[in-house]
């Protein structure tokens, strides 16, 4: 059997992870400023035609 690592050596993996509520925090932000910046440049598109 494996035996079972370091504590410290454990711990130093874990801080270098993100914690996976940044993760999905990150994902929604960005997603939904796309969406956001999408619907901007549509309205910029639709105005212009009218003129």
């Amino acid at each position: 059997m494996t035996e079972p690592e370091p504590q410290p050596a454990r711990r130093m993996a874990m801080e270098e992870k993100f914690p996976r509520g940044l993760w999905v925090r990150l994902i929604v932000y960005v997603a939904v400023g796309h969406l956001f910046a999408g619907f901007v440049y549509l309205l910029f598109v639709l105005g212009g035609q009218n003129q």
